[in-house]
């Protein structure tokens, strides 16, 4: 079962929560649902590897483990805390990967192009995803 709260309004935020899972289209388009269409495929790429790996590398698919997504809008900014169950992980982009990990990387790479700020806790297991839009339209 996935609980959504209201899409939000400026200033305002909206909350969710979500067994781990891989079928996400429900969720983006709810995340996506007041953002300026044209922006949206982009975005979308972005949030959806940053949900793939909090159900997929955080919560190793468990059902029984949950993936929790704050988002909110202010007339500067849009952000999302994306938070999972797992044991977490330390984020590093500048290493060689292995074939192996090759593909784990590259969501890390595209989530820090496509976000002006990624902040990380200590644990790994929380990430804060910021996109700047101060001076643009923010609702569609």
């Amino acid at each position: 079962m996935i609980a959504i709260s209201k899409p939000p309004s400026r200033g305002k935020s909206q909350t969710m929560c979500f067994p781990s899972t891989l079928y996400l289209n429900p969720i983006l388009d709810s995340l996506l649902a007041k953002i300026q269409p044209k922006w949206r495929p982009e975005l979308r790429l972005g949030l959806q590897e940053a949900l793939i790996n909090a159900a997929l590398h955080g919560n190793k698919l468990d059902p029984k483990k949950n993936v929790f997504v704050a988002f909110s809008m202010t007339e500067e900014e849009y952000s999302w805390t994306i938070v999972n169950e797992g044991s977490g992980f330390i984020p590093q982009l500048d290493r060689n990967h292995t074939p192996e990990e090759a593909e784990c990387g590259r969501g890390l790479c595209i989530i820090n192009e496509i976000f002006d700020r990624v902040q990380w806790n200590s644990l790994g297991t929380e990430v804060r995803l910021y996109k700047q839009v101060k001076g643009k339209p923010l609702i569609a």
